[in-house]
């Protein structure tokens, strides 16, 4: 073949031949090239590090968060039975108040109807008054025979019972007043103290 005749690309006889040993540029640019797939690897690594840690500050904030909505609603139920509380507390004091001002209508009430004088329209009256009373936990007592309770009952002299076998109440000379199982007045009475007789029959 002449030297100045052009080379066949398609023969393999006229290839110039291939170096079996790499150069070291190509080394080089190898050498980088994993250097870098090492560093994407790495850097992988670094960010999934950070969205761990991330999620971890994220759940310890969420946990404080539920905490402090925990301790908020506690002292929201707290303060709400407080306010119903005081709120029931008024109301009753309220009602106190005008059951003691009425006390004194009571009791002319009770000695009429003793004496047989509470009659016609009166005797209505004093029928719806007794409801009402009785709606709101008015319980009026204090009565002869029953046993003397210094709870109760305020003594006032001693008069002997027949027959008594306690201690216990002879006269009243104003009955007592108890509402929702407190005591507004307590009942002033006269005292017997055990009657001998009665024990030796």
């Amino acid at each position: 073949m002449s030297e100045n005749q052009p080379q066949d690309p398609n023969n393999p006889e006229e290839q110039p031949p291939v170096s079996e040993e790499l150069s070291e540029q190509t080394r080089q640019e190898i050498d980088e090239a994993l250097a870098g797939a090492g560093g994407a690897e790495g850097a992988a690594e670094s960010l999934d590090g950070e969205v761990q840690g991330r999620e971890a500050e994220l759940e310890e904030l969420l946990a404080e968060r539920t905490l402090d909505l925990q301790r908020l609603q506690a002292e929201y139920v707290n303060y709400k039975r407080r306010v119903d509380r005081d709120r029931q507390v008024s109301k009753q004091a309220g009602v106190e108040s005008i059951v003691r001002e009425l006390m004194p209508v009571l009791d002319s009430i009770h000695m009429a109807d003793e004496h047989g004088e509470l009659t016609g329209g009166f005797k209505m009256v004093s029928d719806e008054l007794a409801k009402l009373a009785e709606r709101h936990g008015l319980v009026a007592f204090g009565a002869v025979g029953e046993d003397f309770d210094p709870n109760l009952h305020e003594a006032l002299m001693q008069v002997q019972l027949p027959g008594a076998t306690t201690t216990c109440i002879s006269q009243v000379m104003q009955r007592g007043y108890m509402m929702n199982e407190r005591v507004l007045r307590p009942a002033r009475v006269a005292v017997s103290d055990p009657d001998p007789a009665a024990g030796q029959a």
